[in-house]
């Protein structure tokens, strides 16, 4: 007996049922932040004047920025790359998975090169409460980052084998990939300002 729902809408909630499991995982993601930006902005109230700014003066903002502008490409290419598969363009998929990867590569790379500079210079997350949440956010969302890789590289090799049996149910798995990668993009759009900029 086949599962319903996974390329058909669900006549109760009008999406089909891997779209609904998504947007659900990613409310308790949304609460999995949410509560760690809320200790942020606690303990930056409770720090003394100044404090987390003059702590963050290590921080290398131009780093951050292109971190920024890659994970904004890779949304991007995320988004290209499904609707490559919407308009049966299979060769275009691939090639539009391959550079998301590469996006999500870079940032991995410029990450490990910014958390490098802070230990060459003795700074660890027992260094200050900054740093503290400095690596508890980062270092949260770098793990998210290589958990939509996998993913990511898992549809774009082995499993991409499903467009030729199943196509929209194919398709529909990299909407779904694709919203968890849009929200991992999002949640680095909130943290650069915040731990970078302000």
């Amino acid at each position: 007996m086949e599962i319903p729902y996974i390329v058909d809408e669900r006549p109760d909630t009008g999406i089909y049922n891997a779209k609904l499991g998504i947007w659900l995982f990613l409310a308790s993601e949304v609460m999995l932040f949410g509560g760690l930006f809320s200790s942020y902005v606690f303990l930056r109230l409770g720090a003394p004047v100044g404090a987390f700014h003059e702590w963050g003066q290590e921080l290398n903002i131009p780093l951050a920025t292109l971190n920024t502008l890659i994970l904004i490409s890779s949304s991007m290419t995320m988004v290209m790359s499904w609707v490559s598969l919407k308009m049966n363009d299979f060769k275009k998929f691939k090639l539009y998975m391959a550079l998301t990867l590469l996006c999500a590569l870079c940032f991995l790379v410029i990450k490990y090169l910014e958390y490098s500079a802070k230990i060459h210079h003795h700074i660890y997350p027992s260094t200050n409460t900054f740093y503290a949440i400095y690596f508890t956010l980062t270092g949260l969302h770098g793990l998210h980052i290589i958990g939509g890789m996998v993913v990511l590289f898992y549809l774009w090799v082995p499993g991409s084998n499903m467009w030729k049996i199943k196509p929209e149910q194919f398709t529909n798995r990299i909407e779904i990939v694709g919203l968890y990668w849009h929200f991992v993009d999002l949640v680095w759009i909130f943290l650069f300002p915040i731990l970078y900029l302000l």
